[in-house]
């Protein structure tokens, strides 16, 4: 929150869409720094998943344990069916690439790569709502007919969030914490 960056944006962001919030993500980024020269360590952005959205904070695990594919109708275009994995964390290409492909406008470089993973090494902070996250349970244990207990369940989920994650209590008190005090501006997608 009190981060001293010159430049601070705070996507709020409820579905997933096939994850086209990330490229919004990536141009934040890349616009920033390249277009009007701000250096990386100036910009900070914070990304607010919850509803639907806050699945893509939960590793492989979650995704085929809990059926998180299927339930939210995202398909794997690798097969054709349900998501078993989140499709959206595992970096595109190596996060050490060789200088020449650093260059922002080659397509395999670092500054196209719209994965969390690649997202978050550049600074991006996913920030991950624990109170969907105790929603989302229960609705779990109904379509799924689970016989653990919410908090079993969710504890479960918490331990399997993916790298660098950061979850807050309630996302929409995070939001207004975020721009209120934080000056982070808001964009919603």
């Amino acid at each position: 929150m009190n981060d001293p960056a010159r430049i601070k944006q705070l996507y709020d962001v409820v579905q997933i869409g096939d994850g086209k919030f990330l490229n919004n993500v990536k141009n934040s980024l890349n616009g920033l720094r390249f277009g009007f020269g701000i250096p990386e360590r100036q910009i900070k952005i914070a990304v607010a998943l919850h509803g639907p959205a806050n699945m893509l904070n939960y590793d492989d695990y979650v995704w085929e344990k809990y059926q998180i594919g299927e339930w939210l109708k995202v398909t794997d275009s690798a097969t054709g069916k349900p998501a078993v994995k989140n499709l959206f964390y595992a970096g595109k290409i190596s996060l050490n690439q060789a200088p020449a492909a650093k260059n922002p406008d080659n397509q395999d470089s670092i500054y196209q790569d719209t994965s969390m993973q690649a997202l978050q090494s550049r600074g991006a902070q996913f920030l991950s709502c624990h109170t969907a996250l105790e929603e989302q349970v229960r609705v779990l244990i109904s379509r799924n007919k689970l016989s653990q207990s919410p908090e079993d369940i969710a504890k479960d989920m918490l331990a399997h969030t993916v790298p660098g994650t950061l979850v807050v209590a309630s996302m929409v008190a995070a939001i207004a914490l975020l721009q209120a005090e934080g000056h982070y501006t808001y964009i919603t997608i």
